[in-house]
C-alpha cells in the first residue's frame, strides 16, 4: 500500500483550458456557445490522455452559467469521461480598487459551482487584468503588469476577504490555494507564507506556481530555494516549465515555455520535495504558446512516470 494519498496511476492531474480561446471565430463567447462547442474542446482534452479537467475561467466562466446550461456542461464533462477535482480562477482579484467587490461575489459563486461539480480545491489569486502593454507583447510577462499596493490596509482587506472565502469554502468541503504570481501579495515565497499565515485557516494554502516566477526577465532566486520555503503550505499545484538564461555581465534575461522535462525547474526533484512535506492535492498542467494542449499531454506522460509508484 502506498504511503501517499495517490500513486502515479491515479493522482488527479487536470488539464487547464488556457490553450483554448474564450471567443469563437465570429467573436461570440464560448460562454454562450452551444454545448457541442464545449464537447469538441473536452474531446480534445480527453484525446491527450486526460481523465481530469480544470474548466479554467479564462476559457469559460462556469460559475456564471444558468442552471440549465450548467447541467449541459456537466453532461458534456461526463460524456468526455472527465472529472473535475479542482478549479482555478484567473485575474479575478478580490482587492482590486474598482472591481474587488464584484470579484468577491464572483468567487463566492465560484465556490458553490466548484462544489456542485465535485471539486475539492480551488485556486484564487491577486493578479489582475492584463495591462495594455502586456497585450502587445509576444509573451505577456515581458511587460509590466498588475501590482498589489504596498499598503497595510489593502493587505488586511486581502486577508479578511480570503478568510471570508475560506469560511464559505469549508462549509462546502473545499480548500483554497493562493496562486503565486509576481508583484502580488503571493508574489514571493516570503510574502506568500506570511499571507496564508495571516489568513490562519487550515483550508488555505499556497498554489506553488513557481513557473510564473522563473519566466520573469529579472533577478530571481533559484527554483528549489523558492519551492522549499512554500512546500509545507502547498495545496492545488499549477505546473508548467520554462527555459531560462541569465547573463550577469549585461543583466539580460531570456525565457520561453517548454515541456516540463526540459525546463529550468526539475520537477522530478520538485515532486519529491513537495511529497516530503505532505503534499496531497490535485495537480494542474498549463502551457502557453503554440500547441499548448499537446504540451500538456506530453507533460501528463512525464508526471505519470515520475510520481510515486504504487
Amino acid at each position: 500500500m502506498s504511503k501517499y494519498k495517490w500513486t502515479r496511476e491515479d493522482w488527479p492531474i487536470a488539464c487547464a483550458m488556457i490553450p483554448f480561446a474564450p471567443t469563437l471565430p465570429d467573436g461570440s463567447l464560448v460562454q454562450d456557445a452551444p454545448a457541442e462547442v464545449w464537447a469538441d474542446a473536452l474531446a480534445q482534452v480527453a484525446e491527450e490522455g486526460f481523465t481530469e479537467l480544470d474548466p479554467t475561467d479564462s476559457w469559460m466562466r462556469v460559475a456564471d452559467l444558468e442552471k440549465s446550461r450548467l447541467d449541459e456542461f456537466k453532461a458534456v464533462v461526463k460524456e468526455a469521461g472527465l472529472t473535475i477535482p479542482a478549479m482555478s480562477t484567473s485575474r479575478k482579484c478580490v482587492i482590486d480598487p474598482e472591481t474587488g467587490d464584484q470579484m468577491l461575489a464572483y468567487c463566492h459563486r465560484f465556490l458553490d459551482t466548484a462544489a456542485d461539480l465535485g471539486a475539492k480545491e480551488v485556486a484564487f489569486g491577486f493578479f489582475g487584468p492584463f495591462t495594455e502593454a502586456q497585450t502587445k507583447e509576444l509573451w505577456f510577462w515581458l511587460a509590466e503588469g498588475y501590482k498589489n499596493p504596498d499598503d497595510p490596509d489593502t493587505w488586511k482587506l486581502g486577508v479578511d476577504r480570503i478568510r471570508e472565502l475560506a469560511d464559505h469554502a469549508k462549509e462546502v468541503g473545499i480548500s483554497i490555494a493562493m496562486e503565486m504570481y509576481e508583484d502580488t501579495y503571493i508574489g514571493t515565497p516570503e510574502s506568500a507564507v506570511r499571507f496564508v499565515t495571516d489568513v490562519d485557516r487550515d483550508n488555505v494554502g499556497i498554489c506553488a506556481d513557481i513557473g510564473n516566477l522563473v519566466r520573469l526577465h529579472r533577478p530571481m532566486p533559484k527554483w528549489d530555494v523558492m519551492l522549499a520555503e512554500v512546500a509545507p503550505f502547498m495545496k492545488y499545484w499549477h505546473i508548467k516549465n520554462y527555459i531560462r538564461d541569465e547573463d550577469p555581465a549585461t543583466g539580460t534575461y531570456m525565457s520561453a515555455p517548454v515541456p516540463i522535462e526540459f525546463g529550468i525547474i526539475n520537477y522530478r526533484e520538485a515532486i519529491r520535495m513537495a511529497l516530503a512535506e505532505g503534499f496531497a492535492s490535485p495537480i494542474l498542467l498549463e502551457s502557453y504558446g503554440g500547441d499548448g494542449l499537446s504540451v500538456c499531454g506530453k507533460n501528463l506522460q512525464t508526471l505519470r512516470r515520475i510520481l510515486p509508484r504504487a
